[in-house]
């Protein structure tokens, strides 16, 4: 059985004591009021938030737009790690979503 209850976690960049949400549960989303769009002009992804807008670099956009309520970390983490194989999806994925929860972007 798992646990839908939060467990603190360390990331590597060093914020902790964070409460990384069970990746088999969480089902991320954006936060009402935060869309992601992407800027031809910049041709960069961007989340736009209520009087705040944030360039998103490299693939952050393509994590973001799986973020949907209908994936869990994990299932975002497999599908990712098949369309980059070879990059550190596994190591980066769930500390970079749980970092956007902190910042109430994500629920």
């Amino acid at each position: 059985m798992t646990s839908s209850r939060p467990v603190a976690r360390q990331n590597a960049a060093g914020w902790a004591p964070a409460l990384v949400p069970n990746v088999t549960v969480w089902r991320p989303a954006l936060a009402r009021g935060v869309l992601l769009r992407h800027d031809p002009v910049r041709d960069a992804d961007l989340l736009l938030l209520p009087e705040r807008v944030v360039v998103l670099h490299g693939r952050a956009g393509a994590v973001l737009a799986r973020c949907d309520g209908s994936r869990t970390v994990a299932g975002i983490v497999a599908e990712l790690s098949a369309e980059y194989p070879g990059a550190p999806v596994a190591a980066e994925v769930p500390d970079f979503l749980a970092g956007l929860r902190m910042e109430g972007w994500l629920t």
